[in-house]
């Protein structure tokens, strides 16, 4: 019971941090490798307030969620955006926007290790235990779950509820036929790419409570995004939440009956199954 609630804490978390990457891939069908970095960006935002101003992280995500939105929004306009107007089949833009995201990836690694150094970075906030079910939890770790899952109910409820909602589902099943009943396509493409930043920035802050982290780590949960991404299925956020789950809850399995150095080893295990095996992901249908 306890690796099961400390596997589900892990997930949730995990689940704010592949749904950015979701909106990006599923919506704008950009590929964006660089997504571990806004993540990052958020946790070193988070390492400031608390170690400079002694303020509570969260106090960064007042500003972590729209610079990261701002700062996605002019990737998307001045960088994608063109690769999107000249590729002739979504084949070519996910090759381009790979290649272009890689490269960012690394230059945004190349500036955080200029300003913070490659040392290793972690802080003391909420560090106490607390008891559920006669076992102890880290308390930092529930209210990151916590926020996280509300995070993720007001994106469920937008995207379902919402008329702007509507038109992101419209572009993510079939952007042509979306312009037809006059959806702004490359509006809500941007504005999807944008946001899909910003709520990676946010999974940094949270991560940031209880993880130890480097300039050099978003690559790690970049991948680890994709996995959850591509085993929920493309643009279906309820499959990523699920994904999401149960990555943390292998990944805690693993941990504690086998080798904690063998937890990302078995992230990538579990996507190669996916692959061989339901590449459609956990709620897709079989292509016909």
């Amino acid at each position: 019971m306890q690796i099961l609630i400390t596997g589900i804490l892990l997930g949730g978390v995990y689940a704010i941090v592949a749904m950015g990457l979701s909106l990006q891939y599923g919506v704008a069908r950009i590929m964006n490798l660089a997504s571990g970095e806004m993540l990052v960006a958020g946790a070193f935002a988070a390492f400031w307030v608390v170690m400079a101003h002694s303020f509570s992280p969260y106090v960064a995500l007042l500003w972590v969620v729209p610079g990261a939105f701002v700062f996605n929004w002019l990737i998307y306009r001045y960088l994608l955006l063109p690769l999107v107007r000249r590729a002739k089949s979504r084949g070519q833009l996910e090759v381009d926007s790979i290649l272009v995201t890689f490269g960012l990836s690394f230059a945004l690694v190349g500036i955080f290790l200029m300003v913070f150094g490659g040392s290793f970075f972690n802080y003391s906030y909420l560090s106490r235990p607390v008891e559920f079910m006669g076992s102890r939890y880290g308390l930092n770790r529930v209210v990151a779950f916590w926020i996280a899952v509300a995070i993720c109910a007001a994106l469920w409820y937008w995207i379902h509820y919402t008329r702007s909602g509507m038109a992101i589902r419209a572009v993510s099943v079939d952007p042509v036929s979306a312009g037809l009943v006059a959806i702004d396509v490359p509006r809500m493409s941007t504005f999807a790419f944008a946001l899909g930043g910003a709520v990676a920035a946010s999974g940094g802050v949270l991560l940031s409570t209880f993880l130890t982290f480097d300039a050099s780590v978003g690559i790690v949960f970049t991948m680890k995004a994709l996995i959850i991404v591509i085993m929920g299925g493309v643009g279906d956020m309820r499959g990523a939440i699920v994904a999401a789950l149960v990555l943390g809850m292998t990944e805690t399995v693993v941990a504690r009956l086998v080798d904690p150095g063998l937890t990302l080893a078995s992230a990538y295990l579990l996507f190669v199954l996916v692959l061989l095996f339901r590449p459609q992901g956990l709620f897709g249908r079989s292509t016909t």
